[in-house]
């Protein structure tokens, strides 16, 4: 009897992962995202918002809104996650190569305090902009199932992919550079 109930329960949870990438595209008009702009850049699954302000590792403003016209990865991320860990090099690498072609990166710190963010940060060379998430910039580009979630967004405020996991430098490459 507990063998059939196993093999429903993976059933379940294999039609849910399968289901859930269709779920979520078809879910961005439902989290405030336009539809894509005309002329976009890549195959849009709606506009970001990038009317926010969140606070840095410093406490200082950081707004979204001069990200206008560069091309954006918000990646949401936490200090414990070990996935998270494994892509912080690619990231420092891509953002060191393509940051004067208007490329940006933004470390979203979800999850966690930022009181050790500073020393975390320097210790893995971080050389991106890290913020804090809120409540409402969460809604704003989640759901977040877990971590790491990254969101790219093309130079005219496209949303282009989501990646739940971590990006490996070959998806960032080949994503990024049709971008530039």
């Amino acid at each position: 009897m507990k063998s059939k109930w196993l093999i429903g329960a993976a059933a379940a949870i294999a039609l849910a992962l399968l289901t859930l990438p269709t779920m979520l595209r078809n879910n961005a008009g439902a989290q405030g995202l336009a539809p894509a702009a005309e002329g976009a850049s890549c195959k849009g699954e709606g506009t970001a918002n990038l009317d926010f302000t969140l606070k840095d590792m410093n406490g200082a403003d950081y707004k979204l809104a001069d990200l206008k016209g560069k091309v954006v990865l918000l990646n949401f991320w936490a200090t414990w996650c070990g996935p998270c860990l494994a892509e912080i090099p690619e990231f420092v690498t891509a953002y060191e190569k393509y940051k004067s072609k208007g490329f940006e990166i933004v470390g979203v710190l979800t999850e966690d305090a930022g009181e050790q963010l500073k020393a975390f940060a320097s210790e893995h060379r971080m050389n991106y902009p890290l913020v804090m998430n809120s409540p409402a910039f969460e809604d704003a580009y989640g759901p977040i199932f877990g971590l790491p979630t990254s969101v790219m967004i093309a130079r005219d405020g496209s949303v282009c992919k989501r990646h739940f996991g971590p990006m490996s430098k070959e998806q960032l490459e080949k994503e990024l550079k049709p971008l530039l």
